[in-house]
């Protein structure tokens, strides 16, 4: 499929190299908040030997990118800011382009826009994209509803630096129903990110934890969502809605 990808910090960088080395897919084009690198090739920037354009544009050519037939794209991945889905919003609407958002929080009337855009089109959006993370956020849910009595701890380490409680963390304690207020917290050197959920029965514990070791894993979930939900109907997903159907080991007997 051809991708436009919204967004091009430093996890941007991580999710275009994750596109340009992924052969199922290619990057069409980039769309960065300035014009610092306008009309520059990402691989080139990137430093990675591809064929594939990657040109890179500021959002004041988003005429020229959705005007020109040979910037045509199949998925806009997004991981830039909230206010972005108003600029792709229409051209996706008209083209049927699939949109994966990794955006970290929507206010109402952006979630209304991308209700919107899911009327249309098939549309995935995930706070936190990675694989592991919505793995073990389904995996907790599904031990919780076993045992709902057991004791649950959220636990989240980060490098020294890292001020506020994870968001990712928060994320978690939702969907858990847990009070964020509740979360423990570690900061120190060397540690660039984990999440635990640890569960206390009576003469047991299980620990269900992910580690991050570089912002690929963003552009990994993103192409794994991306792929999840072409052959499905328009609509709204989340990376829930398609981790659930794995968690069905029911099989027919030989």
């Amino acid at each position: 499929m051809k991708i436009g990808l919204f967004g091009f910090g430093k996890t941007g960088r991580a999710v275009a190299t994750a596109i340009l080395n992924n052969k199922e897919h290619t990057l069409e084009w980039v769309v960065r908040k300035t014009k610092t690198l306008d009309h520059r090739s990402a691989p080139e920037f990137l430093g990675l030997p591809s064929s594939e354009p990657g040109l890179i544009y500021s959002k004041d050519d988003l005429e020229e990118v959705f005007g020109d037939e040979r910037l045509a794209v199949d998925a806009i991945i997004d991981f830039s800011s909230p206010d972005s889905v108003y600029e792709y919003a229409d051209y996706a609407m008209q083209k049927k382009v699939i949109v994966i958002s990794a955006i970290s929080k929507y206010g109402e009337n952006e979630m209304a826009k991308l209700k919107e855009l899911g009327a249309h089109t098939r549309v995935l959006w995930s706070p936190n994209i990675t694989i592991g993370i919505n793995f073990l956020i389904v995996a907790a849910k599904v031990l919780q509803r076993i045992a709902p009595y057991a004791d649950i701890e959220i636990i989240e380490e980060h490098f020294k630096g890292k001020a506020d409680v994870s968001g990712t963390a928060k994320i978690i304690a939702n969907h858990l129903e847990k009070d964020v207020d509740d979360i423990k917290t570690i900061r120190a050197g060397g540690i660039i990110g984990r999440h635990e959920i640890l569960f206390g029965f009576p003469y047991q514990t299980v620990r269900l934890s992910h580690d991050s070791i570089s912002r690929e894993a963003f552009g990994n979930g993103a192409l794994f969502a991306l792929n999840s939900i072409q052959s499905k109907e328009n609509g709204l997903y989340t990376m829930e809605d398609i981790m659930q159907s794995y968690f069905n080991l029911a099989h027919e007997s030989a």
